[in-house]
C-alpha cells in the first residue's frame, strides 16, 4: 500500500465514527487499532477519532481518578508505538495531566511517538455540560505541524464561538479537524452545520466536523459528521446513528485545500431522527450494562407498544419479553390490542393477573383504612403490585425493566412511585404524548437503519385510535384529570423547554387557571422525577441534567406581565460595576 505523506498537495483522512464506551480504555483502544487498520487498506494518511474517544465521553467524575488517567495516557503510549509501522497517523482524544490540572485532550500520533498534543479551551459549563468541574481550560492553541500540512485541532466546542478558530487561522493553520461529542437533540444537526459553517466563512478554512456516536446513559450522540469546504458547500456527510470508517481526500488548490471525494449520507427529518436516537440510547445502555435483554409492562396503550417497538428494534424481537398484567379494570380491548402488538413484534408475551397480589395488599391494609372512600390509594396497590411482579422477572431472569411513561405524564406526575415507574430506563422518556402517537404511526411505514425489529405495521391501529386510559378504576380515561394531550404538551413545551411565564402560555390561547394548575403540578411531581429512571434526552431540555429544580420549592407564577423595574429607585451606576470613591 503507498500512502501520501510525500504528496503534500493531497491528504487522506480517515474519519472513524464509531462507538466507544466510558471506562473500556482497552475496548476502545482495540476498537481505534482496528479502525487504523481499516484507513490502511484504503491509503489513509491519518485517522481521526471523536473527542476523549480512549476514555469514553462524558467521563464525568471517572476523569478525576489517578488510575483512570494513567490507564488512558498507557493506552494511548501504546496506540503510539503502533504508528511505528510507517502507516496512517492517529488523532485521538483523552484526559491528559500537566502541571497537577486534567486537561481535555487531543493527541497526535505518527512515527512511534506522541508528536503533539492539545487542550480545549473553551469548556461548557450549561445544559448537559459540566466540564469545567473536572478539566482546567488550555492555552490558545497554534497549529500542529503534520506530513506537510498545518492542521488546526479545535475540540468541540472551541468552535461554538469565533475566537479559538481565529487564533489557529492567524498562526497558519490550512485546515480545521474538529473532533465533538455532541449529544443529540431535536433540530441539533443544523445548529452544528450553521455553528461550522460561520468559522469556515470567518477563517477562509475547511472544517472537518466529526461527532461521536452511541448511547451513554440518557445521552445519544448521532454522528451525522460532516465536511464543509472554504465556499461554504457541505463536501461530506457521515450518516446519522450509524457506525462507520469514512475516507475524505482533500488537494491543496490556489484557494486552499479543497475535499474534493467524501460519502454523501442523507439526513433524517425530527421523528425519524428522534425515533433513531431512543433506539441507539436503548440499544447501547442494554449492551454497554450487559443485560442479556428487557422485559416490560404491555398494557394495550400507545406508550407501553412503543417501547416494545424501541426495544425490538434495537435488541431484536428474542430479547424483548412483554408481560400483559391484567386486572378487573382491564378491558377485553387491552388484552386484544396487547396480544395483537407482541405477535406483530414477534416478542415474548405472558400474562400475569395480578388480582391475587392486589387482593392480598388490599386485605392487610383492610383495618387501618376501614371506614375509608376507595381511591387514588387503591388505585396505585394496582400499579404497585404490577411494578412488582415486574420487577421480580427482572431479578429472576436478568432482564433489564423498561419503564415506559412519557414526558407528559412525567411532567405532571401522572405516574405511581414504585410501581409503573420502576425500571432501569426509559426510552420515550423526553417524549410528549403527542409525539409518542405519531412515532407509533411512523414506525408503522418506516424503521431506522440497522433496525432488528419486524418490517410493516407493528402497532395495531386501534391501539393509537382509542382515547389513552390508565385503567386503574371503571371507564377512566386520561381527559378525567389532564387537559386533551394536544393543549397539555403545547403548554409543558412552554413551561418546561422556553421557561415561558404563565401570562405568556395564556397569550397562546390557554386557559389562566389550567395554565396555573399545569405549572403547579410540574413543580409537585419534582420529587418523583428525581426517583426515576433515566431515559433517552431528545429535546433541548430533559427532565435530568439540563433541568434541575429544587423538590422544595414554593414559587408559584403569578400569571402576571413581566415585572418593570421603577426607574425612580434604580441604582444610577451601572449594576455590578465598581464605583470610585474620591479624598
Amino acid at each position: 500500500m503507498t500512502f501520501s505523506p510525500q504528496s503534500p498537495d493531497r491528504l487522506v483522512l480517515a474519519l472513524a465514527q464509531i462507538n466507544c464506551v466510558v471506562g473500556a480504555i482497552d475496548a476502545n483502544l482495540e476498537k481505534a487499532r482496528a479502525a487504523r487498520e481499516k484507513a490502511k487498506s484504503f491509503g489513509a494518511d491519518v485517522v481521526m477519532f471523536s473527542e476523549l474517544f480512549l476514555a469514553g465521553y462524558p467521563p464525568e467524575d471517572l476523569v478525576l481518578k489517578p488510575a483512570f488517567q494513567d490507564s488512558c495516557r498507557a493506552a494511548l503510549d501504546e496506540l503510539a508505538r503502533d504508528t511505528a509501522d510507517g502507516g496512517p497517523a492517529v488523532l485521538i482524544g483523552l484526559p491528559w495531566m500537566q502541571d497537577g490540572l486534567c486537561h481535555n485532550a487531543y493527541a497526535l500520533l505518527d512515527g512511534g511517538r506522541v508528536v503533539a498534543v492539545r487542550f480545549k479551551v473553551d469548556l461548557p459549563n450549561y445544559g448537559v455540560f459540566d466540564e469545567k468541574r473536572v478539566f482546567a481550560p488550555g492555552p490558545a492553541p497554534g497549529p500542529v505541524a503534520f506530513r506537510g500540512v498545518r492542521l488546526g485541532l479545535p475540540i468541540c466546542e472551541d468552535i461554538w464561538g469565533p475566537d479559538i478558530v481565529e487564533s489557529l487561522s492567524e498562526t497558519g493553520a490550512e485546515i480545521l479537524l474538529s473532533p465533538n461529542g455532541s449529544p443529540y437533540w431535536r433540530g441539533k444537526d443544523a445548529e452544528r452545520l450553521a455553528v461550522a459553517t460561520a468559522r469556515v466563512v470567518e477563517s477562509g478554512l475547511p472544517l472537518v466536523y466529526l461527532n461521536q456516536i452511541g448511547g451513554q446513559d440518557e445521552l445519544v450522540f448521532d454522528g451525522a459528521s460532516f465536511v464543509v469546504n472554504v465556499n461554504g458547500q457541505v463536501a461530506a456527510r457521515l450518516p446519522a446513528f450509524e457506525e462507520c470508517i469514512a475516507k475524505v481526500v482533500f488537494r491543496r488548490a490556489a484557494e486552499g485545500w479543497v475535499c474534493e471525494e467524501a460519502p454523501g449520507a442523507p439526513t433524517l427529518d425530527d421523528d425519524k431522527a428522534d425515533y433513531a436516537a431512543c433506539v441507539l440510547g436503548l440499544r447501547d445502555y442494554v449492551r454497554k450494562n450487559n443485560f442479556p435483554g428487557v422485559v416490560l409492562g404491555m398494557s394495550g396503550g400507545v406508550d407501553s407498544a412503543l417501547c416494545a417497538a424501541m426495544a425490538a428494534d434495537a435488541l431484536g424481537p428474542d430479547k424483548v419479553h412483554a408481560l400483559m398484567l391484567p386486572f378487573r379494570f382491564t378491558s377485553g380491548e387491552s388484552l386484544k390490542d396487547a396480544a395483537n402488538c407482541a405477535k406483530a413484534l414477534g416478542v415474548r408475551y405472558d400474562i400475569l393477573p395480578i388480582s391475587s397480589a392486589v387482593e392480598g395488599v388490599e386485605a392487610a391494609l383492610a383495618p387501618l383504612f376501614a371506614g375509608t372512600p376507595r381511591g387514588v390509594t387503591e388505585e396505585n396497590i394496582q400499579a404497585r403490585a404490577r411494578g412488582l411482579l415486574l420487577m421480580s422477572v427482572s431479578n429472576k431472569f436478568g432482564p433489564m425493566l423498561v419503564t415506559t411513561g412519557n414526558k407528559s405524564e412525567m411532567s405532571v406526575g401522572y405516574a405511581t412511585l414504585y410501581g409503573d415507574m420502576n425500571g432501569g430506563f426509559n426510552p420515550i422518556k423526553d417524549l410528549y404524548k403527542t409525539q409518542v402517537f405519531r412515532l407509533c404511526a411512523l414506525r408503522n411505514g418506516w424503521k431506522p437503519a440497522g433496525a432488528l425489529g419486524s418490517d410493516g405495521r407493528v402497532i395495531p391501529q386501534n391501539i393509537i385510535d382509542k382515547p389513552p386510559t390508565a385503567e386503574l378504576r371503571e371507564n377512566q380515561k386520561d381527559q378525567d384529570s389532564l387537559p386533551p394531550y394536544d393543549a397539555l404538551d403545547d403548554m409543558l413545551e412552554c413551561l418546561v423547554e422556553k421557561d415561558m411565564r404563565v401570562a405568556e402560555v395564556v397569550a397562546r390561547g390557554h386557559d389562566s387557571e389550567t395554565v396555573k394548575k399545569i405549572e403547579r403540578m410540574l413543580y409537585l411531581a419534582e420529587y418523583k422525577r428525581r426517583q426515576s429512571a433515566p431515559g433517552v434526552k431528545v429535546t433541548r431540555k430533559n427532565f435530568g441534567r439540563d433541568r434541575r429544580y429544587p423538590i422544595v420549592n414554593r414559587f408559584l407564577d403569578s400569571g402576571a406581565p413581566a415585572f418593570q423595574p421603577d426607574p425612580k429607585i434604580a441604582p444610577d451606576s451601572p449594576v455590578g460595576s465598581s464605583e470610585r470613591f474620591e479624598d
